[in-house]
């Protein structure tokens, strides 16, 4: 009788191959064990993670015409998915891959310079001053990236 699909068995490893190791079950069946089933992390050598003659649970993928696909990965628990915790003042997950100084917080944004008791005119200098700065470096970082082409 073929074991069912789906079904986690008991086994024993009976030869290890460089594609994956074959694994004796219960009722003289046998199935392989493919070297993509075997861990959850990159397997190069099936001998890192299986010896002959270890006992392993696996997990019946498929049985087809007489073979047996088994996977000892699908066999295991899940793994515990990491709980990500949110920062106050933060739209992203702590430690996502933007970095915090990114996002500052919004009460940092209005505790920038003082400008209330500032004239329009005075305003509109701080400005240009700023924005042409600002220019003046991203023209230059530009001009870096020609391949060292400069103006005359």
């Amino acid at each position: 009788m073929e074991p069912e699909v789906g079904s986690i068995l008991e086994g024993t490893v009976t030869t290890i191959t460089k594609f994956g190791a074959f694994v004796a079950l219960d009722g003289g069946k046998s199935g392989l064990v493919h070297i993509s089933e075997i861990a959850n992390t990159f397997v190069n050598d099936v001998r890192d993670f299986l010896q002959e003659g270890q006992a392993v649970k696996v997990k019946v993928l498929s049985a087809e015409n007489g073979k047996l696909n088994l996977s000892i990965k699908k066999a295991l628990p899940p793994e515990p998915r990491p709980v990500q915790q949110r920062s106050a003042g933060y739209s992203r997950p702590v430690g996502s891959a933007r970095p915090a100084a990114a996002h500052p917080p919004v009460r940092r944004q209005a505790a920038l310079t003082p400008t209330e008791d500032l004239s329009f005119e005075d305003k509109l200098k701080r400005f240009m001053t700023a924005s042409e700065g600002k220019m003046a470096d991203l023209n230059r970082s530009i001009d870096g990236k020609r391949g060292g082409r400069r103006r005359r």
